[in-house]
């Protein structure tokens, strides 16, 4: 089935309100599953993603409740023998593992068939440099919990993934001795996601030490609470972008004054491609003129913006170039290989380069929009079809993995259902 993205007839103005953070949810319930008392959750993400990660839980013996827009959480005695199924999720496959040695027990992991694809290496080995037995260095795997890990030093390669590092911090105050985490290699993509995870393990009283590519979590307990989850910024690219393409106004709402969230990042980028951006009291506003410029700007930080940063480049009046971006070839498919290939086939001019992408724009025309099952690629064919009348964009529903009201929230823009 094919969606027919909306073209845009007129300049938008339009409000938006976005359900919350898939990364802020995957990390509170990790700490929560680890703590020491209940947890409450607010405005928690409901995806797929999240609820992978729900299930995950559930399976090691975590009692997890859904009341409304709050998630309770009540933390006990891991179990093993169990399966988890990652889907195409990250977090789950690399955050999972180390709670999973924490159980007595063994925990089988798979997913869908690309996750397969995705790096697994670098977290397996180092489970394995801290005590834990592991079968298998990619999914499917299985980890044998003694239900405790030794812990100690390790270093390791995370320029594959921020995650690799994380799933490591966010389980290190249950191994014995904490973990000390030292990177050795190229630079670790998605820094902004590691300072997220440090400050949301100091606010639940880990004790947390950083430096140049180390990272120290010292053994102790974890406190519940409540924890109230920030609208996911990432998700706000599409978005805000509507506002450059038809040359109108987008707010969305209950934008964090600060954050951790690597999504902030547009409002720094977009005012570089033409818009106009504002922070107040109803949110983070953008407004653009229907005339985009090109950019050349280094996306290493903030890789998750990178599609819907290639649909402006594409329709923008001066050449991009996006660097950076290596590794989001391994991410839930190759996107910088998908996006020259969407991109060419409609007419345009994009190739990549060994860490990133150039695109010089091109006039477009109607054509399929394919996605991969991946759902960043459907938010990029949705900006893109503002701009290229017939755009049909292919298993939109993979939108799912961390939007599930995409298209509702798409249509509501122009006041439609």
């Amino acid at each position: 089935m094919h969606w027919h993205a909306p073209h845009a007839d007129r300049p938008l103005d339009a409000t938006v309100t976005l359900p919350g953070s898939k990364s802020m949810t995957n990390r509170a319930l990790i700490l929560a599953a680890l703590a020491q008392e209940p947890t409450l959750l607010s405005r928690p993400l409901r995806s797929r993603d999240t609820l992978l990660m729900a299930d995950a839980l559930r399976s090691l013996g975590v009692s997890l409740e859904e009341y409304g827009d709050e998630w309770q959480v009540r933390p006990g005695d891991l179990t093993g023998d169990s399966y988890v199924d990652v889907g195409l999720a990250g977090n789950v496959m690399r955050f999972v593992p180390p709670l999973a040695a924490l159980t007595a027990g063994d925990v089988a992991f798979d997913g869908d068939p690309h996750a397969r694809k995705r790096p697994m290496g670098p977290i397996l080995g180092a489970l394995r440099s801290l005590g834990v037995a592991i079968d298998g260095d990619a999914l499917p795997f299985t980890v044998h919990g003694t239900g405790s890990v030794p812990g100690g030093e390790v270093t390791i390669d995370a320029s594959s993934s921020s995650q690799m590092v994380t799933g490591l911090l966010l389980a290190a105050p249950r191994f014995e001795k904490g973990v000390e985490v030292r990177h050795e290699g190229p630079p670790v993509p998605s820094a902004p996601h590691l300072r997220m995870t440090v400050d949301m393990l100091r606010e639940r009283g880990a004790v947390v030490e950083t430096g140049p590519d180390l990272w120290r979590v010292a053994p102790g307990p974890l406190h519940g609470g409540e924890f109230t989850i920030e609208p996911d910024l990432s998700n706000a690219a599409q978005f805000l972008a509507a506002a450059l393409v038809t040359g109108g106004r987008v707010t969305v709402r209950d934008w964090p004054a600060e954050t951790t969230q690597p999504g902030d990042a547009l409002r720094e980028l977009l005012p570089m491609m033409g818009g106009t951006v504002t922070c107040g009291t109803e949110g983070l506003t953008v407004m653009g003129t229907g005339a985009i410029q090109g950019i050349e700007v280094d996306l290493g930080d903030a890789p998750e913006l990178a599609q819907v940063m290639a649909m402006l480049a594409a329709l923008a009046q001066t050449p991009s170039r996006f660097t950076g971006i290596a590794h989001i070839r391994g991410h839930e498919t190759d996107r910088l290989a998908a996006l020259v290939t969407e991109i060419n086939a409609l007419g345009g001019d994009a190739r990549e380069l060994a860490d990133g992408l150039e695109i010089r724009p091109r006039p477009l025309h109607s054509g399929v929009f394919h996605t991969y099952d991946d759902h960043r690629m459907v938010m990029a064919g949705a900006t893109l079809g503002l701009r290229v009348r017939g755009i049909e964009v292919e298993n939109v529903a993979t939108v799912g993995k961390t939007l599930p009201d995409f298209i509702d929230l798409w249509a509501g823009m122009w006041g439609g259902s």
